[in-house]
Parts: structure tokens; sequence; C-alpha cells
């Protein structure tokens, strides 16, 4: 029972029954408040070609509320560039994620992942999540056991010949108006740094994890064109076991465009 449950009837009368009633109702609003302002983990994936970098305007926020927030850079990219090789594929990523978990000591966790965020977080679900109470997918993809990145692109056959030809990285591309607003395009471009070619090409291992956790939520930007996400987010709205949401103003960057609503709608989600 909560406070907006108790009709005037029930608060009728001068007994002890009324003034339990009422110091019932003080008390679950009370908790429930407690539970709201509980300080929460989130560890945010990033996608393709950038880093924990573009999540900065979601995790002060969310820190600012006093929650705990890891945003890794997954190996070979961002600032950890430098430590890009032809070795590194998408079992690396998944480690990236796993050992900040591991070492961290991290339970409970909220797990958001954007874009290609959704391959190694859906890898990393085999390994840790016990320690993971829901899940955001911002955007992302939902891969199945035994898929790649690459068969998920629109220019698959471009990445494929260079991949025949040994180059180790995949170039970034330019960010578009389906991507980011036109005031933080540039500096996006700035900072994207070439992707490991390994990580579109492992076929991922998944024996469904991702599917046992309690919480899930699947965010969509329709004005981003992906028949990848649109797939995802259908066969989430037709599962009762997953929240759906869509922002039709923000482009596929949502955590720059629009980091409010964002930060909003991951403690509502978490």
């Amino acid at each position: 029972m909560t406070a907006r449950n108790i009709t005037r009837r029930s608060m009728i009368g001068t007994g002890a029954v009324g003034v339990g009633l009422v110091a019932l109702a003080s008390g679950e609003v009370a908790s429930e408040a407690r539970a709201q302002s509980a300080p929460k983990t989130f560890v945010l994936i990033h996608g393709a070609w950038v880093g924990g970098w573009y999540w900065r305007r979601v995790s002060d926020l969310l820190e600012k509320k006093g929650h705990k927030v890891f945003s890794p850079t997954l190996t070979g990219l961002g600032e950890r560039s430098h430590l890009l090789s032809k070795e590194v594929n998408l079992d690396t990523h998944i480690s990236d994620i796993v050992n900040v978990i591991k070492w961290e000591n991290l339970t409970d966790i909220c797990l958001v992942a954007h874009s290609y965020g959704g391959w190694p977080g859906s890898g990393a679900l085999e390994q840790i999540g016990s320690n993971v109470s829901s899940i955001v997918w911002v955007d992302a993809f939902k891969p199945e056991d035994g898929q790649r990145v690459v068969d998920f692109m629109s220019f698959a056959k471009a990445v494929l010949a260079s991949a025949e030809k040994g180059e180790p990285v995949i170039p970034a591309p330019k960010a578009g108006p389906v991507f980011v607003n036109e005031n933080d395009r540039a500096w996006l471009d700035s900072k994207a740094t070439a992707q490991p070619m390994g990580t579109f090409l492992q076929p991922i291992k998944l024996s469904g994890a991702l599917g046992k956790v309690a919480k899930k939520t699947y965010i969509r930007t329709p004005r981003f064109p992906s028949p990848a996400f649109d797939k995802a987010f259908a066969e989430c709205k037709a599962e009762t076991t997953w929240n759906t949401i869509e922002n039709t103003t923000s482009g596929h960057v949502v955590m720059v465009d629009a980091p409010e609503w964002l930060a909003d709608v991951l403690l509502q989600a978490s």
C-alpha cells in the first residue's frame, strides 16, 4: 500500500486503526523515496570508433546525484588507441568490461550498452550476469550466438576486402546529422579513432545470459536508420520482459544530444 492507495473513507475515524494506516502509509512512502535515492552503480559501454569519453555528460549528471559510474574505454580506442593491434578482437573488448567489474568488485549493476557496445556487453553478461540487476540497450545490437558485427554493416564488402588485404583497422566514418547535433559534430569527429578490425570479424559466443537479466530496457532513436536496431526494438516491444522507449528528437549519439533525458531514463530503468 502507498499513500495514493489510501482513500478518504479508509482514513475516517479516530481509533488506532486510522493512526496505524497513516503511519504505515508514511513509512512506505519513505521507503520508496529511499529506494529511489539509494546510490546505484552504472557501467556504460560505448560504441564503435569512440570511447568512454562520450559518456562524460551523462556520467557527470549521475555522479552529481551520488551514483557510481564506470565508462571504460575498450582496447585500441580513444585514450587507449596506443594499444591498437591486429590481435584486438571481440573477446578483448568483452574482457575489458568483465575485468572492470571483477577488479572493482561491482555488484547490483545497471549495464548500459550503446550501438556496437551491445556486442561486448552481451558477451560480458555470459561471465558476470549474476553481478547485473538491470540492462539498458541504447540503439544497440542484440546479437545471437555465432553472429558477427560485419554481417550487419551496410559497407560489409569494403570491410571484408580490407580484412583480406591484412588491414588491422576500420577508419572512423564522419558523423552526420542522424548521428549527433551540428554543434557537437566536429568535436565528435576530432575524437573518433579507428576500430580494431578483429572486433567486427569474430563470431560471438552466447548462451542466453542477456535474457536472464530481470530488468531490461531498450531505447530506440528512430532518426538514425538501422534495420538491426529496428528489429531489436520490435522484438523487445513484443516481449513482456522488456521495457521499450523511443526518443524521436535525438540523433544516434543520444548521450551527447540529450544527456539530461538519458540520465533520467537510466535512473528509472536501473
